[in-house]
Formats: structure tokens, sequence, C-alpha cells
């Protein structure tokens, strides 16, 4: 696929206007919930069901909605449920991480139809930017001239404040500050006319989970994402609230206390970066804590007490978000097998039973649902979310 082709594809899929409040209200029901009838609909949201007849209509002529299977009652006729087209909508979605980067296609109802990645010893911005570069002309010379034009933007999800963590990867400084200021929208357009959508790396996880993952009926929850770095998400009234700069749920910076009573954050007592220094220290390649399919089996000497101690940093920080926001669970999830994860939640439900609790109400602890493609899964659900779904932390009334 030329470089020509790449610019066209800008977004045909938003030519018809930005989704009103009633459109958005009747997706979000329907990518929450799943294929529903329009007299369901109406019940629930209060519109007449003239009104989601008439919006149903439309989103099905755009593309985005489609007819699912009859569903037959006890008396008349059968109802006819309506639900997201997966072609409806594409996005794309850049994960910038510590050693690399992944550029993924994702559909309307969260699957991903492709994904290329590649390696660097710490990121630069013009080898990310030659890799998404090149990464869309690789995943977007697959598409139909149709797809293309379901395409809504591009989602960058990047660790906060990136050029502050050169000491952490070991970049040099001057080369690394290149990341400030920099405008990721310019970038992007030198070879795309996409909207782009830039978001917190750990954000974006959350945001993932939110969407996508196992439904847990919580509408109000802090959630924690290991990764090289921890991060984490917060979720409110139903939606991901991202706070006024974009920077809200950052929990790695939570503080926390090192062996000699020193001054430390969340991100230097409970990340994979401490288990990647011990495998070096043991002279083992801490590359094969990435190799996929990921498989810890064989180092369980040296991750099970990074588990022991990584739970109790969390079953803390699990308590101290909720002195702020009274939640009513807190997820865990991360770049490690599930098998890992299910041990980490276990280990902080039990820590947490010894915390001190006063004043406080204890979380649920549950594990999170989509591993180590959140970051890239919530990037490019991003400008999936701006433009068709509703945000209920904007002043818009909740569902």
């Amino acid at each position: 696929m030329d470089g020509g082709k790449i610019r066209t594809a800008s977004g045909g899929v938003n030519q018809s206007g930005v989704r009103n409040h009633n459109e958005r209200l009747l997706l979000s029901m329907l990518q929450r919930r799943g294929p529903m009838p329009g007299i369901e609909l109406a019940r629930l949201t209060g519109l007449s069901p003239q009104t989601v007849s008439v919006i149903f209509r439309k989103l099905e002529q755009d593309g985005v909605l489609r007819r699912g299977e009859p569903m037959r009652g006890k008396v008349g006729k059968p109802s006819i449920p309506m639900e997201l087209s997966p072609d409806g909508v594409l996005s794309l979605g850049l994960k910038i991480g510590r050693r690399s980067a992944d550029l993924l296609l994702l559909d309307f109802t969260g699957n991903v139809r492709a994904q290329t990645s590649t390696s660097y010893a710490y990121p630069l911005p013009d080898e990310v930017f030659a890799f998404l570069e090149a990464g869309m002309q690789s995943l977007l010379g697959e598409l139909s001239e149709d797809a293309l034009t379901r395409l809504c933007g591009i989602g960058i999800a990047a660790p906060f404040e990136l050029w502050k963590w050169n000491d952490l990867i070991g970049a040099p400084t001057q080369q690394f500050q290149s990341w400030k200021d920099l405008d990721f929208s310019a970038q992007v357009a030198r070879f795309s006319d996409l909207p782009v959508f830039v978001v917190n790396d750990a954000t974006a996880a959350c945001r993932a989970e939110h969407l996508y993952g196992r439904n847990h009926g919580f509408r109000d929850y802090a959630y924690f994402f290991i990764g090289s770095f921890v991060g984490g998400g917060v979720v409110v009234n139903d939606t991901v609230f991202e706070g006024n700069q974009g920077n809200a749920g950052a929990l790695g910076s939570m503080r926390s206390t090192g062996p000699l009573g020193e001054s430390r954050q969340l991100i230097d007592v409970a990340s994979i970066h401490l288990l990647e220094d011990r495998l070096e220290q043991a002279g083992l390649d801490p590359r094969v804590l990435w190799h996929q399919p990921q498989d810890w089996s064989d180092l369980n000497r040296y991750v099970e007490p990074w588990i022991g101690e990584t739970a109790q940093e969390l079953a803390k920080a699990s308590l101290s978000v909720c002195a702020v926001i009274d939640f009513e669970a807190v997820l865990i999830d991360g770049a490690f097998p599930e098998p890992v994860r299910n041990e980490l939640v276990e280990r902080v439900r039990r820590y947490l039973v010894n915390q001190d609790t006063r004043g406080l109400i204890a979380p649920q602890i549950e594990p999170g649902s989509i591993g180590g493609n959140a970051r890239g899964i919530g990037a490019a659900s991003s400008p999936i979310f701006s433009q068709f779904l509703l945000n209920t932390n904007a002043g818009l009334a909740a569902f």
C-alpha cells in the first residue's frame, strides 16, 4: 500500500457528522449489554420507540449497526435485535512501550483484526513513528476500499511525561528529551490524515478492560496494570475518568516506603522491571519474560518472591485509593501469563485481610481479563469511544 493511499484513509466513517447524544446513548447500551430490540432499548433509555426506530434506521444505513438473529417470544412476531456491526467502525492503536511498540487494527466490537510489533533498546520518536508509518502500510494494505472508509482514527498510548523516563530505561538524556513538547498529531500528519487521539498508556489499558473485558458489574473501580512499570486507571460512574490533564489514575506514582524507610513510589516496588533486574543478576536474559506466548513456569524461583512482594504493595495501594473514592473493587492485570495474574490477585486478597482498614470499606480484588495487549487495544478504542460512545463523566446523563 502506498503512502498516498494511507493519507486517503481519513475517517470516512464520520462523514455523516458527529454522533449526537441519543445515538451515542444507544450505541453505548449495545456495546455494554449486547444485542437488543428497539422496544427494550426504548424502555431502558426513556426514549420513545419511534425515536429509537429512526436512530436505528440511520445507524444501519451508515453501516454502524446491523440486524441480529430474530428473538422469538411467547406471542406475536419475533423481535429483531440490533447489534454493533464489527465492520462498521475500524480504528488503529499504537502502544509505545519501554522495549517495544505494538500497532493493531481494532474493529467496533473489540476484536483485533491484525497486529505488528517492533523492539528497540529504548523508544525514540524517529524510530517509533517510522514503525507506525510502515505498520500502517502493512495493516491497511490488506483492507478493501470500503474498509478504509471505516477507519475513524489512530489512538496512541504512551507513558505520561515519557521524556523523564530515560534513567529507568537506560536511554541517553539528550536523545530522550526529543519526546518533550513533541506534537504527536503533527508527526502522524506527515503520512496520514486520520485524527489522532493520545492517551496515557495505563489509562488506555483501563479503557480496554472496561469496554471489552469480562463484565464484573462494577460502576466504580480502580485498575492496576503491571507492565515494565506499574500504572493504573479509575472508572467512575461506569466511565473511565481521564482527569483534567489526562493523568487521572496515575497509580504508579503512589507513595511507598523502601527497606530503609526511604520515600519510594509504587513504580519502584511493584513493576516487572524489578523481576528483570533479578534475572539479570542471576545471569539470565530478561527478554525471556516477554517471549510470546508467555510462559514463566521455568522461572518460578524468581517469580515467586516477586509476586509476594508485589502483592503486599498492591494491597496497601488498594486501600490507599479507596481512601479517596470508595471504589467497589480493584482490578489487577498486566503483561504476564494468566496463572501469574491469578496468583497475584489471590495474594493481594490474603494480604488485604491483615491491613489496617479503619475508616475504610475494603474493596473486592478481582483479576482483569485483557492481559498484555490491553494498552494497544485501549489505544485503538480511544477514537471509537471519543466519536461513537457516551462519556458519562463529561456532563452527560448516565444510562
